[in-house]
């Protein structure tokens, strides 16, 4: 939500145009990249890049800085609800240690978009954001909203 406050005529875009959801939340995942790195231990010499990598060697992946890289994304540091396609990492690159929750952190995501268009379309920034102090996960600990209260779904 940070994000779309920072960038409010995506939040329009989204408001106006509800088929634009899934690749909003592709975006969101992209441009936010809840968890910034992984390490991992090399089982054998590699090279990477045209890096030499030996076997056991510690080496880091940047989520962060793939779903930023110039080479697999036009205008990285712009936050596009309609970008795609979108091959970000934020839940890893695949193979054995892509991440088990995936599917459901993508349909929570969607989920509580939707309910959040519906319920407070006119949400916005009210007081300072404050980012979780980490060096794994990439989040907000405090964002303060205001929004027109709306009649209540459901019962």
């Amino acid at each position: 939500m940070a994000t779309f406050f920072e960038n409010p005529e995506q939040w329009d875009k989204l408001r106006d145009d509800r088929s634009l959801l899934p690749d909003a939340v592709e975006e969101m995942l992209r441009y936010v990249t809840p968890v910034m790195n992984f390490r991992r231990q090399t089982t054998s010499d590699i090279e990477l890049g045209g890096q030499k990598i030996e076997a056991d060697s510690k080496v880091v992946f940047f989520h962060i800085s793939a779903n930023r890289d110039e080479l697999a994304f036009e205008n990285p540091q712009t936050f596009d609800i309609t970008r795609n396609p979108n091959p970000h990492m934020a839940f890893g690159a695949g193979g054995p240690h892509f991440c088990l929750g995936a599917n459901l952190a993508r349909m929570e995501i969607r989920v509580m978009f939707e309910h959040l268009l519906d319920r407070v379309p006119d949400i916005r920034e009210d007081g300072e954001v404050q980012r979780l102090q980490s060096q794994f996960i990439n989040g907000v600990k405090h964002l303060p909203v205001a929004f027109t209260p709306s009649a209540r779904v459901g019962s």
